[in-house]
């Protein structure tokens, strides 16, 4: 039973998430055209398909997004695993709660990856097959500058790019469970007293 709250929190925000991507996919316009100013400027709601993992890189190669795909999925069920044993060992709660999130995230984009290739349509042309090549939906827009990048810069030179990548819920989920881990390391990893 005291495992649950946790796996609760992974289920929550893996529903959440999907509703958003689904309720996204179904009600907006991908790019630019379909954009919706929430806040301003610099916060808006901006329908993409990512067939890659963060800032939109990839693999490259025919069977680059089936092993980002698989390594999703292994992941994932290393993650679920580790979060159980660290349960049953006594870890701190806030370790434990993000640890959740974080299982969260991953879930999420596998979801995305593995499924919506076909229940979406939305594998790319050339894929080799529309399973485990499912694009994934990001949303959320920070604008916050957007800009040419020097030629002379590694990956991203001589293209206009934004500060921040479009992401999703799944992304927050991960980076808020490891943000808290990094701010919190100490307490989250203090030896008991005896």
């Amino acid at each position: 039973m005291q495992k649950l709250k946790y796996f609760y929190l992974t289920i929550g925000l893996v529903l959440a998430d999907q509703i958003i991507k689904l309720l996204v996919h179904s009600n907006m316009v991908i790019g630019a055209r379909g954009e919706i100013r929430v806040f301003g400027n610099w916060f808006k709601l901006h329908y993409i398909l990512n067939e890659g993992m963060a800032f939109g890189l990839n693999f490259g190669s025919d069977y680059g997004k089936l092993s980002l795909t698989l390594f999703r999925l292994v992941a994932s069920i290393f993650i679920g695993i580790l979060l159980s044993k660290m349960v049953d060992k006594g870890y701190h709660k806030g370790l434990l709660w993000s640890i959740a999130a974080i299982f969260a995230g991953a879930l999420g984009n596998v979801i995305d990856s593995t499924f919506y290739g076909v229940l979406l349509d939305n594998a790319p042309y050339d894929a080799i097959t529309p399973w485990f090549h499912g694009q994934v939906i990001d949303m959320f827009y920070l604008d916050l500058w957007e800009g040419y990048v020097a030629d002379w810069i590694p990956l991203w030179g001589g293209r206009r790019v934004s500060l921040l990548p479009i992401f999703n819920l799944a992304d927050v989920a991960i980076f808020m469970g490891v943000l808290v881990i990094l701010v919190f390391q100490r307490p989250f990893f203090a030896k008991k007293a005896i």
